[in-house]
C-alpha cells in the first residue's frame, strides 16, 4: 500500500522485443521484408499504459493477410482507445518457421517483435477452414499449449472469429473462445471485460486505485475506477470496480480471477462461444445427440454481433501500407454488408443478414480519407454483390466526377448480370482503366441457377455482353461452381455451352475475332447455416472429371478453343474443405494429426497433401466407426442435430430446410428487399431491420471554386482540407484544442470541420454566441461540427450546417 492510502498497481514487466534474436534469421530466408513491421499507418504504443493487449492474427502469409478487410477494421477500432493495443501477426513461412525453432525465437508480433504468448489475447480471422493447420502452427511457434484445456493462467486467451467461426467445432478443442457476426463491437465488448477482469487480479495484474469520497477516504476499501468516453462509436461510459460491483455485474471476492472466470464472464454476455461451456453427445450412429452447456449461467444458444448504422463505423480510416508485396494493394471501401439475394450455396450471403447500407456521403468521405492516408490509386467499392447497393450509379458516378483527370481508378468485385449497366460501367472506367469485366452465373443452365437460387436469365446475360463489348470491352471472366447439388455432366458441359454463346455475341457486335471469354471453375462445398448444409458433397473425382471434360472439349473445338480459357482447380483440396466445414469436435483429432505429419499451409497448391488428409482420416476416423465419406459426400436428414445447432446467426433452420427443398423442386426464392419478407427469421430474432437508400445525399466536389478558404478541423482523426482559385487556402488541424488559424471568416465562403474539444476556429473558441464566432456573412460559409463531418462551399452563396453530437448549440451557419 503506498502512503497516501492506495494500493499500489502491479504491473507484469513489459516483454522485451525479439528482433535482435530475429534479425540475423532474416537474411536467410525468402522475402525478409514482410517480417519486419514498420510499416506506413502501423501503430505502435507503450505498453506500460494500456489495460488490455491484442495480437491480431490473420494465419495465412503476411502478403495474403495483410489487405484483409476484418483485420484492417479492428486494428483500427482497438487501438483508437487509449486503454487498448492491437498488434498483428501472420503465419510464418517454412524457411523461417525452422530457424525461428532452432534459435528458440517463438511466433512474434510485427509492430514491436514481441512475443504473441505474452499479449492478453490472440485474436484470430478464419477465413478459411484450410486455415486450421496455419493454426495449430502458430500456437506452437508461440509457445502456447495446442489444447486450451492444458494452458495456465499466463497464456493468453485464443479467440477466433470470422465466416468459418460459425461453425468452429472443428477446432474446439484448440481455442478458447469463439466470435460470430460483426467484430467492431465484439472486441470492444470483449476488452471491457478484460480490462475489469485484469484489474481484479486476472493474469498478475491489479489496479485498485481507491478513489475518495466527499469525506477523503476510500469507503472502506471499495475501489472503483470511472471512465466516460463517448466520442467513437462502441464507446460508452463504462465504470470497472474491483472489490465492488464489476461491469459484467459480478462480484469480486479477495482471490484474482482464474483464467475459468474470466472466460464464463465472457460466455455470459450470450454472445461469446466459449467451447469447454458445452458438452456434446454421440448416438450410436455416430450423429451428434445434443450440446448442452455444463455451466451455470451459459445460454443454450450463442447468438452472432449485429451491427447497425455502419455510418457510424467508416473504418479503415487509415489502412496500413505494406512493405513488402501483397494480393491487393488498394483502398477497399465497404459500401454495404450482408447480402439478401438468397444464393443457397452462399455462407456469406445467409450469415451476414440483413443488408446494411453506407450512405453516398459517407463513402465519399471514407474515399478521401482512405486515399489521403495511403497513397494507393485505385479503389474498390467492396461488399458481397456491389452493384446492388440502392445508390451505386451516384457512389460511382460521383466518385468518378471527384477524381476525373487524376490515376485515381476505381472497381467493383464481381457482380451479377441483372445489377450491372453499362453507365455503371462507363463510370467505373472513366479515368482510362478499362479491364474485362465478370459475372458470376454460378450454374451453366437455366434450371442449375434455380437449384441454387441464382436468379440470371441467359437472355439477360447476353444482352449485357452484348452491350459490352459494343460499347468497346473485349474481355468478359464467368465464374462458375461444380458439384453443385442435383448437378449432372450435362449442366457442366453447358458451360462451355454459354461460354461460345458469348463469343458468337461479342463477335457478331464488334466485327472482330479478338474477344475473349475467361471460365473460371470451382468445387462446390457444402457449408453450414445455408440451405445446402444437408445436401450431399459432390465427390473428388466426379467433380474433377467433370472440369477436365469442359476444358477438353474446349480447347478441342477449333471455331473457340483460343477466345474461351478454362480455369480450374480439381476437386480434392474441396473435399477436404468439406470435412472441415461441416465436422464436429471429432474432426479436431484429424487436425492434429495432419499438421503433426507436416501439413501447413493447405490453401496453398503446392503445399497441400491429399494423400496426407485421406490416411490421418482414415487413421482418426475409422476406429470410432466414421470416415471422410460421411462427414462429406453423406446427404443429412432434417431430424439430424448439425455441430452448430446451438450457434444462432439469425436465420431460421426450419427456414432453411424448406429453402432446401425448394431447391429440389427448382424454385427459385426472390431477393426480400423487393419482392417482401420471405420470413428467414433474421430481423426478429436479430433485433435488426433492413437498412438502405435511398439516403438523398450525393457527393460534393472536394474543391472549393473561386479562390475560397477552407479550414478544416479535426479531433484525433483524419481531416482534408481542400481549397481551388486565386488566393485559395486550405488548413487541416489535429488535436483535443484545434485552434490557431489566422485566415479571416468574414466576407468569403468558407468551409469547417470542427472536431476539438471544446472546438475552436480562427484561433478563438466557438462561444454560444454566434456574433463572437466570425460568421461570414448570409450566403457566404459553412460550419460543420460532427465526428468525421465532411464541410463543402463553393462560390458566393453555397452554405449549409451539419451539427454533430459535440457542442452543436454553438454552431450556426447562415443560408
Amino acid at each position: 500500500m503506498l502512503d497516501d492510502g492506495r494500493l499500489a498497481r502491479i504491473v507484469r514487466k513489459t516483454p522485451e522485443s525479439l528482433f535482435p534474436k530475429l534479425e540475423p534469421l532474416l537474411a536467410r530466408v525468402m522475402k525478409p521484408a514482410q517480417y519486419i513491421g514498420g510499416e506506413v499507418n502501423s501503430i505502435t504504443k507503450d505498453w506500460a499504459s494500456v489495460d488490455v493487449s491484442w495480437c491480431l492474427m490473420y494465419p495465412d502469409t503476411y502478403g495474403v493477410g495483410q489487405p484483409n478487410q476484418g483485420l484492417a477494421i479492428l486494428y483500427e477500432v482497438l487501438n483508437e482507445r487509449d486503454w487498448v493495443v492491437a498488434e498483428r501477426t501472420f503465419s510464418v513461412w517454412g524457411d523461417l518457421a525452422s530457424l525461428m525453432r532452432q534459435n528458440q525465437v517463438p511466433q512474434f508480433s510485427w509492430e514491436t517483435t514481441r512475443p504473441v504468448r505474452d499479449f492478453d489475447v490472440l485474436g484470430v480471422s478464419l477465413a478459411t477452414e484450410l486455415g486450421f493447420t496455419n493454426l495449430l502452427e502458430a500456437l506452437d511457434l508461440a509457445g502456447i499449449p495446442l489444447h486450451a484445456a492444458d494452458r495456465g493462467e499466463d497464456d493468453p486467451l485464443v479467440i477466433v472469429g470470422g465466416h468459418v467461426a460459425t461453425n468452429p467445432e472443428p477446432v474446439a478443442d484448440f481455442i478458447d473462445a469463439a466470435v460470430l457476426g460483426d467484430g467492431e463491437e465484439a472486441v470492444l465488448e470483449i476488452s471491457r471485460i478484460l480490462r475489469a477482469a485484469k484489474r481484479a487480479g486476472w493474469r498478475g495484474f491489479t489496479d485498485r486505485t481507491a478513489v475518495a469520497g466527499a469525506s477523503g477516504d476510500t469507503a472502506g476499501g471499495a475501489f472503483s475506477d470511472e471512465r466516460v468516453v463517448t466520442s467513437r462509436p462502441g464507446d460508452s461510459v463504462v465504470r470497472d470496480a474491483v472489490g465492488g460491483a464489476s461491469s459484467d455485474g459480478s462480484v469480486d471476492g479477495g482471490e484474482p480471477l482464474r483464467r475459468e472466470d474470466v472466460l464464463a464472464r465472457l460466455a455470459a454476455t450470450g454472445r461469446v462461444y466459449v467451447p469447454r461451456f458445452y458438452d456434446v453427445a454421440y448416438g450410436q450412429d455416430g450423429a451428434i445427440a445434443s450440446v448442452r452447456p455444463n455451466r451455470a449461467g451459459v445460454p443454450e444458444r450463442v447468438r452472432k454481433y449485429t451491427l447497425t448504422r455502419l455510418n457510424d463505423w467508416p473504418y479503415p480510416k487509415h489502412p496500413i501500407v505494406p512493405l513488402a508485396e501483397t494480393v491487393h494493394e488498394r483502398y477497399s471501401a465497404e459500401i454495404f454488408r450482408g447480402c439478401l439475394r438468397g444464393c443457397r450455396f452462399c455462407q456469406a450471403g445467409m450469415i451476414t443478414r440483413p443488408v446494411r447500407e453506407r450512405s453516398v456521403d459517407v463513402i465519399g468521405q471514407m474515399v478521401e480519407c482512405g486515399l489521403a492516408a495511403t497513397g494507393y490509386e485505385e479503389v474498390s467499392l467492396l461488399s458481397l454483390s456491389s452493384a446492388d447497393h440502392s445508390e451505386i450509379d451516384l457512389i460511382a458516378g460521383g466518385l468518378s466526377e471527384r477524381y476525373a483527370g487524376t490515376n485515381i481508378s476505381l472497381s467493383l468485385p464481381s457482380t451479377r448480370v441483372d445489377a450491372f449497366n453499362l453507365t455503371l460501367a462507363d463510370e467505373l472506367s472513366r479515368n482510362g482503366r478499362r479491364s474485362g469485366l465478370t459475372f458470376a452465373p454460378e450454374g451453366g443452365t437455366e434450371r442449375m441457377r434455380r437449384v441454387i437460387n441464382k436468379n440470371v436469365d441467359e437472355a439477360d446475360l447476353l444482352a449485357t455482353v452484348e452491350a459490352a463489348f459494343a460499347a468497346g470491352w473485349r474481355s468478359v471472366k464467368l465464374y462458375f461452381m461444380a458439384g453443385l447439388p442435383t448437378e449432372t455432366d450435362e449442366d457442366v458441359m453447358a458451360i462451355g455451352d454459354l461460354a461460345r454463346r458469348v463469343i458468337d455475341v461479342g463477335r457478331a457486335v464488334t466485327g472482330r475475332r479478338d474477344v475473349s471469354c475467361t471460365l473460371s471453375v470451382g468445387a462446390f462445398v457444402p457449408k453450414p447455416h445455408t440451405s445446402f448444409q444437408w445436401a450431399g458433397q459432390c465427390d473428388a473425382d466426379t467433380v474433377t472429371r467433370r472440369m477436365r471434360e469442359l476444358k477438353e472439349s474446349i480447347r478441342s473445338d477449333r471455331r473457340y478453343g483460343r477466345a474461351i480459357t478454362v480455369k480450374y482447380a480439381d476437386g480434392r483440396p474441396g473435399q477436404v474443405e468439406g470435412l472441415l466445414a461441416r465436422g464436429d469436435r471429432r474432426v479436431g483429432a484429424v487436425i492434429e494429426a495432419v499438421w503433426r505429419d507436416g501439413g501447413v499451409f493447405d490453401g496453398w497448391s503446392e503445399l497441400f497433401s491429399y494423400d496426407r488428409w485421406m490416411r490421418c482420416a482414415e487413421e482418426v476416423l475409422s476406429p470410432q466407426g466414421l470416415s471422410m465419406a460421411w462427414y462429406t459426400t453423406r446427404e443429412r436428414g432434417r431430424d439430424e442435430v448439425p455441430p452448430w445447432e446451438h450457434l444462432d446467426v439469425g436465420v431460421d433452420a426450419d427456414w432453411l430446410w424448406d429453402d432446401w427443398q425448394d431447391s429440389l423442386a427448382d424454385v427459385a426464392v426472390p431477393d426480400c428487399r423487393w419482392a417482401g419478407c420471405t420470413d428467414c427469421g433474421v430481423c426478429p430474432e436479430l433485433g435488426v431491420a433492413i437498412e438502405m437508400g435511398p439516403s438523398g445525399k450525393t457527393l460534393l466536389p472536394l474543391s472549393v471554386v473561386g479562390g475560397r478558404d477552407v479550414v478544416a478541423v479535426a479531433d484525433g482523426g483524419p481531416c482534408s482540407a481542400r481549397a481551388s482559385g486565386a488566393g485559395a487556402s486550405g488548413v487541416c488541424l489535429r488535436g483535443a484544442n484545434a485552434s490557431g488559424v489566422g485566415t479571416s471568416a468574414v466576407g468569403v465562403a468558407n468551409g469547417a470541420c470542427l472536431g476539438g474539444t471544446p472546438p475552436s476556429i480562427l484561433g478563438s473558441p466557438v462561444p454560444g454566441d454566434p456574433a463572437a464566432m466570425g460568421v461570414p456573412p448570409a450566403g457566404r460559409g459553412l460550419v460543420a461540427d460532427a465526428d468525421g463531418c465532411s464541410t463543402n462551399t463553393g462560390g458566393t452563396t453555397g452554405s449549409g450546417t451539419n451539427t454533430g453530437r459535440m457542442n452543436a448549440s454553438g454552431v450556426v451557419a447562415h443560408a
